[in-house]
């Protein structure tokens, strides 16, 4: 049973302060970062409704052969059965998502990619690069890789990516590269070759040195068109449910579950995150852990999204009156509603009529004069200069199963202006009833994906120390 909630928070504001690296303004960011969210969510919203190039059939068809693809280069260290690699913060770049360091190829060349567990196609740019965003570091070449390879047309695999409306890129011929095709709701888009390439995660093992992991046959997106603001990164590694994610494909090296640790986004630049493939005894020891349930596959209507079950939402000790299909999926097949988790969102985002209840809980119990800014997604925001502690209502979800997971106020205020000004990072979702748990809400949580007994695992931890 868990202790009664508490009514609210005294916080210290240098608490909530975070430190920012010298010419990141955090008002940009996070604007930046929410506007590139509202994008996201129309993504996530058309992925849920729109009818897929594949059937649900050939998706099962395929799925148990491409969860068994990638392979590692064995090597026995204390690792062995898990893989722990580093994210770190794209604030300084402007983005409001997490980057894991990863290497591709033989030899290895570095890339950045946006950790993402709402989406499952892997890919970032490849040379040559006729149409590409500008990144970190150099575009990736297949030319000067051993062990890259393509897929072909006729391999069963290419049914599994999106083909191009473009026939000139359709497959046509069975000798022919297998053509990939994705593009966003605000444009964005990327188009290449659906390959195989070796994956090298830089590790961090718990004496302080370093190590590698190899992975081989990982099948990703080798993109040559590619539009996009992606605030540096080369370009995304999936980690959704679907079978092409990165985690779907490592299922049969390091199995069902993976987790990650998210330092706060606006830490210092040497201050990193954990990214952990595999069982994490430690973590699953950890007297704090608490979980919740994921739906199923057969309960779900999209095949990469982790849904959770909300039961209802708790400010300053007050279960809120929100209508309670607010958090029900649509019964007509069309997936609308529910609760999902997201790494690849910033901001946590709730539906109408929730948000709305939401937003006047914390307006009834803080006591200060919410102040307006303009053109700026967040409300209320608060001006906090003068004061060394303010009381703010505490924040908690309760779910279906009995499961609670209440948050610090840190990770649902948002300093807009250092020592001057706070707003809640919570906001509306736009034309969708879905309800979308960002990675500000995540922070210092140890989150835990377990997909074999669809649960998600949630524990308080200073993520900045997880070795």
């Amino acid at each position: 049973m868990s202790e009664p909630h508490k009514l609210s928070t005294k916080l210290h504001l240098k608490r909530l302060w975070r430190s920012v690296k010298q010419g990141n303004e955090p008002k940009t960011n996070v604007l930046d970062s929410a506007m590139r969210d509202l994008v996201r969510i129309q993504i996530l919203h058309r992925r849920i409704t729109e009818k897929k190039n594949n059937t649900t059939s050939t998706l099962q068809q395929y799925k148990a052969d491409i969860a068994s693809v990638a392979r590692q280069e064995s090597f026995k260290d204390e690792f062995s059965g898990k893989l722990m690699a580093t994210l770190v913060s794209g604030a300084s770049l402007g983005s409001g998502e997490y980057f894991i360091d990863m290497f591709v190829g033989t030899p290895p060349r570095h890339v950045w990619l946006i950790l993402d567990t709402g989406s499952d196609l892997n890919w970032f740019q490849c040379d040559p690069c006729y149409d590409c965003f500008e990144q970190n570091g150099q575009h990736y070449d297949p030319k000067a890789s051993s062990s890259f390879r393509n897929i072909s047309c006729h391999d069963p695999r290419c049914q599994m990516v999106v083909s191009s409306p473009d026939p000139s890129r359709s497959c046509e011929f069975e000798n022919q590269k297998c053509p990939y095709f994705y593009v966003y709701g605000d444009g964005s888009n990327t188009t290449g070759d659906f390959a195989l390439e070796k994956f090298t995660v830089s590790l961090t093992r718990p004496d302080g040195m370093e190590n590698s992991k190899h992975i081989v046959d990982v099948m990703f997106g080798c993109g040559h068109w590619n539009r996009g603001h992606f605030h540096g990164a080369a370009g995304i590694l999936g980690l959704g449910r679907g079978p092409l994610s990165f985690s779907s494909q490592l299922q049969s090296i390091y199995g069902h579950s993976f987790s990650y640790c998210l330092a706060d986004i606006f830490s210092n630049t040497s201050v990193s995150s954990k990214f952990i493939f595999g069982v994490d005894k430690e973590l699953l020891n950890h007297p704090n852990l608490n979980f919740t349930s994921l739906l199923g596959a057969k309960e779900s209507p999209d095949d990469t999204f982790y849904y959770l079950q909300i039961k209802s939402i708790v400010v300053g000790g007050e279960v809120l009156d929100i209508p309670k299909q607010i958090w029900h999926l649509s019964q007509e097949g069309l997936g609308e509603g529910g609760t999902i988790i997201d790494s690849g969102s910033t901001l946590t985002f709730f539906p109408d009529p929730a948000y709305d209840i939401i937003k006047e809980a914390f307006k009834k119990k803080i006591k200060l004069q919410p102040i307006a800014l303009d053109n700026f997604i967040m409300d209320p925001c608060y001006n906090v200069s003068g004061d060394q502690q303010i009381e703010l209502p505490d924040f908690g979800i309760h779910f279906v199963d009995g499961a609670v997971w209440d948050f610090p106020a840190e990770n649902y205020f948002y300093q807009y202006e250092p020592g001057e000004v706070i707003c809640l990072a919570i906001s509306k979702t736009p034309h969708t009833p879905l309800t979308i748990i960002g990675n500000l809400l995540q922070q210092n949580f140890h989150i835990l994906y377990d997909t074999k007994k669809y649960r998600l695992g949630y524990c308080p931890m200073k993520c900045d120390e997880v070795q």
